[in-house]
């Protein structure tokens, strides 16, 4: 079974992937499995950007998103006459020419990657480059990134990798088959210094706490004053600071997003 692996933490946002569908898809009709793409409002590969946090304590990271080439797909449930089918190395096509008209496919897709044609009046989605599978190839996609985020094979050659990632909307009970390893989560961060000498205060000790399950973590300030909690859930947290000649501070917060803490300014002990 053919899958997708995409590592998160390796993707920065240069689009080689996405540029490389359109360059190999658009003008170009590759049938039995797919008529041109568009050059506009389709991206059967398309490279999502999440910004988390509040200024100055950023991240972003990006997301590639092609077909989920689900092992029970949606679309094909609402395909008619066969439009939709699974080839045996997984892929999940859309036939075409069946699907002329069918546009009740698209509504079908949870993950929204599947395109409504109006010229063509044809559904349309990433086909995993099934034309170019079939001459011995990977998807052009895959060729074109240097990062290594993305990949593509035999699902027993990732099993390994697959057993610490994540689908997208598990929920949906779709058995996607693209991977993904290093998604981003949640962080909090801020900042220690001293008002009195406007200085940062490395190497303070700040704590962070869940209130729902007692789970701690600990984290010191670097050169700059700063703290970071990365890949976190959300909740209710409370997060301490400590350091030697200053009195600790302590707060309680709860988060529905990555959160700026902002300023610690410490007192100094008496």
């Amino acid at each position: 079974m053919k899958v997708f692996v995409i590592d998160a933490a390796k993707s920065n946002g240069c689009h080689n992937c996405q540029i490389g569908c359109k360059d190999e898809h658009v003008d170009n009709e590759w049938l039995p499995y797919a008529l041109p793409q568009p050059d506009v409002g389709q991206f059967w590969m398309k490279v999502e950007e999440e910004v988390h946090g509040q200024v100055p304590k950023v991240n972003i990271a990006y997301r590639c998103r092609p077909c989920m080439h689900c092992s029970n797909p949606a679309c094909m449930k609402a395909a008619r006459d066969g439009a939709v089918y699974k080839r045996d190395d997984g892929l999940v096509i859309l036939d075409p020419i069946k699907a002329k008209g069918q546009k009740q496919i698209v509504d079908a897709c949870p993950y929204g990657v599947v395109y409504w044609n109006e010229e063509l009046e044809v559904p349309q989605k990433c086909t995993g480059c099934a034309h170019l599978l079939d001459a011995g190839e990977v998807p052009h996609c895959v060729d074109l990134c240097t990062t290594g985020a993305l990949r593509f094979g035999e699902y027993e050659d990732f099993a390994d990798e697959i057993a610490n990632a994540e689908v997208l909307h598990p929920e949906y009970g779709t058995g996607p088959q693209v991977y993904y390893l290093n998604l981003p989560r949640y962080f909090y961060a801020g900042d220690v210094w001293d008002p009195e000498t406007d200085e940062c205060i490395e190497g303070a000790g700040v704590t962070l706490e869940s209130v729902a399950t007692g789970e701690k973590w600990i984290e010191a300030t670097d050169n700059f004053g700063d703290f970071w909690f990365r890949r976190k859930d959300l909740g209710t947290y409370t997060v301490t600071v400590e350091a030697p000649g200053y009195v600790s501070q302590s707060m309680e917060f709860t988060a529905d997003k990555s959160l700026n803490l902002g300023d610690f300014a410490m007192k100094r002990a008496v």
